[in-house]
């Protein structure tokens, strides 16, 4: 069975390949059949034809932003994929099973998962499909593994816990231009801010758990560890650290004038990005457009688009297409890595 699922594992990382690689033309020709003109010109012609309208309109959108603009936004990104690969080496620390792993491993792993679960949806899924494949290299266990999701997952849903906490405890009235969005936002800013305060409180006792050193709970014959303080202590610098370089792509590509700031923008990310992970809808499409647009009605909806534009090319499209030949590769040496194991000895040896 080891020696079937050797071979069978790389044609579904090929299937994987195909896949995003049909993803990644849907996706820019969503974005630039938004127009309906574009629209037009895309159901008719070949294929090249489309990639090159596709190619021009994308372009044209992305020009109106300065260059400092894409460095600043570019710098976040890094920052962004740079905690999400510490969300996976706090994960393997809290499981004991850091050593062996290099840090370029869990990142090349991390930028991966994220790339494809980002845009696929279905996160726990996807991504932990992703690290199934790659940690099973390093001789982790499946069940391990699925702690590692877990963890990972709630290290996203801490940051934010944390950081859309503060932003409702600091700023309540970021709530009041949703309500034209939907009823159920109409709430006020003291009960906006209570929710602020529960998020935190909640945070808290996570810690408190961690500080009293609770113990295991057994399901089974598997054990599962509450994290300590070390781990929590990591949690609160990479959670947020992440959420921050993710907004600060969108804050950066956003015009000056009319730009209400930081951590306006930052409460909207999460609003709106969080909103679109519920909703399993891949990279939030049409739902961050309707939470930024209410929030900054200061801000032409022109230049809304081509900044969230910017924010879905850096932190999903761009890290998609740069995955693909990481697959393919690893894909390559697993084959390789099989082909050898069942090659007969050479003469002489035993």
């Amino acid at each position: 069975m080891k020696r079937i699922l050797d071979f069978v594992w790389p044609l579904i990382g090929l299937v994987a390949v195909v896949m995003s690689v049909k993803l990644l033309y849907d996706k820019l020709r969503a974005e630039a059949a938004t127009d309906p003109s574009v629209r037009a010109l895309l159901e008719t012609g070949d294929l090249w034809s489309h990639v090159k309208v596709i190619a021009e309109v994308i372009g044209a959108k992305l020009a109106v932003i300065p260059p400092q603009a894409y460095m600043l936004a570019f710098a976040s990104t890094l920052v962004a994929y740079a905690a999400l690969a510490w969300y996976d080496r706090i994960a393997l620390i809290h499981l004991g099973r850091q050593r062996g792993i290099s840090f370029t491993y869990i990142a090349i792993c991390s930028f991966v998962t994220y790339a494809l679960s980002h845009n696929i949806g279905a996160s726990v899924f996807s991504g932990g499909m992703v690290r199934l494949r790659a940690y099973t290299a390093k001789g982790l266990s499946a069940a391990e593994i699925a702690v590692l999701v877990a963890l990972c997952s709630f290290t996203f849903a801490f940051g934010t816990l944390i950081l859309l906490g503060l932003v409702l405890v600091s700023e309540p009235e970021i709530i009041r231009p949703l309500t034209s969005l939907s009823r159920h936002f109409a709430i006020g800013d003291a009960a906006a801010r209570l929710i602020g305060v529960g998020l935190l409180a909640f945070c808290l006792l996570y810690t408190l758990g961690a500080w009293l050193k609770l113990r295991p709970l057994m399901i089974g014959s598997f054990k599962v560890v509450y994290p300590g303080m070390p781990i929590v202590a990591r949690q609160y610098l990479a959670a947020p650290l992440e959420l921050i370089g993710a907004a600060g792509i969108i804050y950066f590509a956003l015009p000056a004038e009319g730009n209400p700031g930081f951590q306006i923008v930052l409460g909207a990310f999460l609003l709106s990005f969080s909103a679109g992970l519920l909703s399993q809808v891949p990279g939030g499409v049409g739902v961050m457009e309707a939470v930024f647009l209410a929030v900054m009605p200061g801000i032409p909806a022109t230049s809304v688009f081509a900044a969230l534009l910017v924010w879905r090319l850096f932190y999903l499209l761009l890290p998609l297409a740069m995955s693909i030949p990481v697959i393919i590769l690893f894909e390559r040496s697993q084959m390789g890595k099989a082909a050898r194991a069942l090659a007969p000895p050479a003469q002489g040896q035993l």
